[in-house]
């Protein structure tokens, strides 16, 4: 049934995300605090569930695709947003031309000079080239791709009938245990584009990512904290992630990108001291990211930038 029997964790973090969301609907606590609680552990669930969405469309969990296809419904409702639509800004435009002019999420749109800004607005900086993507996508795809396009439909009608069942059903809840959870797994899966990305080299074909190599975000986040790799190799399963990092990048890629802790570079980059800097330690100025190039033609997504071929072929030699 599973590709991998790793992915029993991704279905235990899915179940107990549904299970706390039925108790916290049944239970709805009184008081701050055990709110507080609860929908923090929503949010962390929600975001759980968004990296789930990202490892889902890059390596699918099940054998049998009405198995893939229906977890893209369940997983649409942790996440709060249609899992096919992902794959347009995320696969298409990010993956095949990282931090170029066609990458929609590219970090140069983060232009406040105070850093933390960037952290708190990054994703809504870009919110209108993504929807933009997923829209053009979507036009492209009814005629050429129907099937992904009768799966974007099928997780949209049910979120959109999920939505409005949960409001009419209590509308207090559906806001605070719903929406709130589900705005902050759609920011925190955008805005780490920031931290991996920003300051990189984006030419190089080994040091266009930050790596984050502590366990503990690697356990609670399916091992994307080795994000190098996963540019390397996208299709790779999150399993073999650590492995394949320390076989096939650790080797070449400047140590410096690989972080021991994503809170304190966090902290160190957005709060104390703060600034925006190169992963050399040169400062990265504000620049203008200029308009949008088109990822996508009348005759479909652009082929990947010869940067992302070039790491293909050194892929391929590393791993001969």
């Amino acid at each position: 049934m599973l590709r991998y029997q790793a992915d029993r964790r991704t279905l235990g973090v899915i179940g107990a995300w549904y299970a706390l969301m039925a108790y916290a609907w049944i239970a709805s606590p009184t008081g701050f605090w055990p709110n507080a609680a609860l929908v923090a552990m929503l949010c962390m669930g929600a975001f759980q569930g968004a990296v789930a969405t990202h490892n889902a469309v890059h390596c699918p969990v099940f054998v049998a695709r009405w198995m893939n296809n229906l977890w893209q419904v369940v997983l649409t409702l942790t996440y709060g947003h249609p899992v096919s639509s992902y794959v347009p800004g995320h696969n298409l435009s990010h993956h095949r031309h990282t931090e170029t002019r066609r990458d929609v999420m590219r970090t140069d749109k983060a232009r406040f000079r105070w850093h933390l800004l960037n952290l708190l607005f990054f994703t809504a900086s870009l919110s209108t080239s993504i929807l933009g993507a997923e829209a053009r996508y979507a036009r492209y795809a009814i005629g050429r791709h129907p099937r992904w396009a009768r799966q974007l439909a099928l997780e949209s009608v049910v979120m959109l009938a999920v939505v409005v069942a949960l409001f009419a059903l209590d509308w207090r809840n559906a806001l605070l245990y719903v929406v709130i959870p589900w705005q902050y797994a759609a920011w925190g899966i955008v805005t780490i584009n920031l931290l991996q990305h920003d300051g990189c080299d984006p030419a190089s074909p080994w040091n266009h990512s930050r790596n984050f190599v502590g366990p503990v975000v690697n356990w609670l986040a399916f091992n994307n904290g080795f994000h190098g790799v996963h540019h390397l190799k996208s299709t790779l399963h999150w399993s073999l992630a650590p492995e394949a990092h320390r076989r096939l990048l650790a080797p070449h890629i400047d140590p410096r990108l690989d972080e021991p802790s994503l809170i304190a570079y966090a902290l160190r980059t957005f709060v104390l001291p703060g600034g925006r800097r190169n992963f050399d330690g040169t400062p990265r100025p504000v620049r203008d990211p200029g308009p949008d190039e088109d990822w996508i033609t009348d005759d479909g997504p652009i082929p990947a930038t010869s940067v992302t071929s070039i790491r293909m072929a050194l892929l391929r030699d590393a791993a001969a």
